[in-house]
């Protein structure tokens, strides 16, 4: 089966992993080309080399870099702007130059909680994204940054209220607010068949596996439980301007292994 050429953006090293990486290894593994964009972390700084080792784990090509600093961690880049505090007009416009040189079929990014943990890294980056994804496709803005690109799909990862019912105690720390989404508006894709490449992918990135994050705990669960929590993942499909609607967000036949006619 063909599928499309994918491009995720996502706030933080590792959230390509955790979010999306057995979409971006399903993908990579059919023969479609995989890129990521990462907003925060620099070049020189400890997370960029583990992001790279994550990403030749999915297939994914090098991190291509914003620069931006995380909202927590100002030595994520020196000198650097916040990534919550810059504004709007420059970071779109670097997002529609990545778009307008990949011209990638799928963007895939955090939804508009930000995911599960609601950090405002996430919820920034989903913001950025969803006018980058529009502004790329309008020739009349950027003309410098090459030929309008329109994305056919966008996919936003995201966690659904009755799955996460169960998996919240596994993936978040004790007393931490799970942001879900209504069932009804999610599709889950079964990465059973990718499960090792995303994990070795999370596994790289060796500073949060240390420190306990979320790839910490992956490490240190056992398999059946590193299948509960990675072995599924979720999206919704936002609606684009001049593309079809397409219930069930990744394909139109099966809402639980993606399999079917994909766009």
């Amino acid at each position: 089966m063909e599928l499309p050429d994918v491009l995720g953006v996502f706030a933080h090293p590792d959230d390509e992993s955790l979010s999306a990486g057995g979409l971006l290894a399903r993908h990579a593994a059919a023969g479609a080309r995989t890129g990521v964009v990462t907003a925060t972390w620099a070049e020189g700084t400890h997370r960029v080399p583990e992001l790279a080792g994550a990403l030749a784990e999915l297939g994914a090509g090098a991190p291509r870099l914003l620069g931006y600093a995380d909202a927590k961690v100002p030595e994520s880049a020196p000198g650097a702007d916040r990534l919550v505090d810059v504004p709007v007009e420059p970071a779109v416009r670097q997002l529609v130059a990545q778009l307008r040189g990949f011209r990638p079929g799928w963007v895939v990014t955090h939804d508009a909680y930000g995911g599960m943990t609601g950090h405002p890294d996430h919820r920034q980056t989903h913001r950025l994204t969803l006018l980058a994804v529009q502004a790329a496709a309008l020739p009349a803005l950027y003309p410098e940054l090459g030929d309008p690109w329109r994305v056919r799909r966008l996919l936003l990862a995201t966690h659904p209220d009755g799955a996460s019912r169960e998996l919240a105690p596994l993936l978040l720390r004790p007393g931490r607010t799970a942001y879900t989404v209504p069932d009804a508006e999610v599709t889950a894709l079964d990465v059973s068949p990718w499960l090792d490449r995303k994990l070795a992918a999370v596994f790289a990135h060796r500073s949060e596996v240390e420190r306990g994050a979320l790839p910490g705990r992956l490490a240190a669960a056992t398999s059946a439980d590193r299948t509960r929590m990675a072995g599924t993942e979720w999206y919704q499909h936002h609606p684009l301007p001049g593309t079809p609607p397409a219930p069930g967000g990744l394909t139109r036949q099966s809402r639980e292994t993606g399999a079917g006619k994909t766009d």
